[in-house]
């Protein structure tokens, strides 16, 4: 955001700070060498040697002309869609050149980026991946962790089953070795307080340890009307409530003893 010369981080905490409601957020990749191949990835899906969450998926190429120097419809832009444009979360993976060269003229060999793949999340899913963006301010990580939990191209094997199917070459140099993945739910995840105490250190205390300094110096009690004011949402009670049934459980035990 250099208009307004804070980062995305420091905007998506602003929001969440007033209880903002992320109804759409975009994450994009951009394949700037053309490392991936996105008829291929279509053909894969058509073979099932797509091993997805997701149901369905959609691919077709731009149905105008590209340009007076492209007149093949082989050389039209190709686009896959996996998963439902009606749901929550899915996939848009399109060749960027050759909509750089429809709306710019730009030719094929001059584009700055070859390739992007979108990850499209709405509603609970945009909200939890915004948390994870703000938590360990790694892009990187946490595009890779949906695209990797959703996803995945294969190598079909004969006499193997489905999931025992190899990782396609390219697909596993664009996902990159040993990626984590990144659930999109809502459920508690046993880290999930651990991760919120690490963002929190890193990110809160500092700040709140300041303004507890200046109430105490000043005798006021801001950051004490803050909390008392301060609703909790859907996910924070969900934290508390699994740290405390965790507790309750410990102390039955050790009754039992």
């Amino acid at each position: 955001l250099d208009g307004q010369k804070r980062t995305w981080y420091e905007f998506f905490r602003k929001c969440m700070k007033e209880m903002a409601v992320f109804k759409r957020v975009d994450l994009a990749v951009n394949d700037l060498v053309g490392m991936l191949d996105i008829p291929l990835l279509i053909s894969k899906c058509r073979k099932e040697e797509c091993v997805s969450v997701f149901r369905s998926f959609r691919a077709f190429r731009s149905g105008g002309l590209v340009s007076r120097q492209e007149q093949d419809s082989a050389h039209m832009g190709a686009t896959l869609y996996i998963g439902s444009m009606q749901s929550d979360l899915y996939f848009c993976l399109y060749e960027k050149a050759y909509e750089q060269l429809v709306k710019n003229g730009t030719p094929l060999e001059q584009a700055d980026i070859q390739n992007r793949f979108e990850i499209r999340l709405k509603n609970e899913r945009a909200d939890n991946a915004v948390y994870d963006l703000v938590s360990n301010e790694n892009p990187e990580q946490t595009a890779f962790g949906i695209i990797n939990r959703y996803v995945r191209f294969v190598d079909k094997k004969s006499g193997k089953s489905r999931e025992e199917w190899p990782l396609n070459p390219m697909w596993e140099t664009f996902i990159g070795k040993y990626r984590n993945t990144l659930k999109l739910t809502t459920a508690p995840e046993p880290y999930t307080l651990e991760r919120t105490l690490n963002w929190f250190s890193h990110q809160v205390a500092p700040t709140a340890k300041m303004l507890m300094l200046i109430d105490e110096n000043c005798g006021t009690s801001h950051v004490k009307d803050i909390l008392d004011n301060t609703e909790l949402r859907d996910k924070h009670r969900k934290i508390m409530q699994q740290k405390m049934r965790t507790v309750n459980e410990i102390i039955k035990m050790e009754e039992n003893l």
